[in-house]
């Protein structure tokens, strides 16, 4: 197995730092003869390579063939426990790749949304069989209900000045001043 980013321990454990790209390491893999495929992930593009039935073939495909960046439960294996699961999301699962797995889910929330920040794609779901994001957005903005002001129901206030609140916008008079035929005075040094 190669290094850059696969920890010594148990195999069901993959921990990949999203800030140290690119990265190569080694996942499983039911189709391939070794039942391993080497990966090597950029910020724009990945590499697999893996043998089927002799013949090695690398698969170049960019990032922006991917979907999004998953969080799944996955069931455990015998006597192990359920295993955590960041994936990132390709529309042919067999292109599904780990970007951290382990039995603690501690840190896979927070990896979750680096992930899927530092690769630019956006985070998805596992929900019924499909893929759903779990904000609603708008191209890459996220679209949220307006909140409340903070003003009024706030501990801090009265820390702070309320004649804000009170000043109304200026407007401009009816009769504006209009000067005519009047000799320009300019500054200068």
């Amino acid at each position: 197995m190669r290094s850059g980013g696969m920890p010594a321990g148990s195999s069901r454990a993959l921990r990949l730092d999203p800030f140290a790209l690119p990265v190569r390491y080694a996942a499983s893999d039911a189709a391939a003869d070794e039942r391993v495929r080497d990966i090597e992930l950029h910020r724009e593009r990945v590499v697999v390579r893996r043998a089927v039935r002799g013949m090695r073939m690398a698969v170049n495909l960019p990032l922006s063939s991917f979907l999004g960046v998953t969080m799944r439960i996955l069931p455990p294996d015998g006597a192990d426990a359920p295993v955590v699961a960041v994936v990132l999301e390709h529309a042919d699962p067999g292109l599904a790749l780990p970007l951290f797995m382990a039995p603690e889910s501690d840190d896979a929330l927070a990896l979750w949304h680096c992930w899927s920040r530092v690769l630019g794609l956006p985070l998805l779901v596992a929900d019924e069989g499909g893929l759903r994001e779990p904000f609603p957005r708008i191209g890459k903005v996220r679209v949220e209900a307006p909140r409340p002001r903070r003003r009024r129901r706030s501990v801090l206030k009265r820390r702070r000045p309320s004649i804000f609140l009170r000043r109304r916008p200026g407007r401009p008079s009816a009769n504006p001043t209009i000067h005519r035929d009047e000799r320009e005075i300019i500054a200068r040094n």
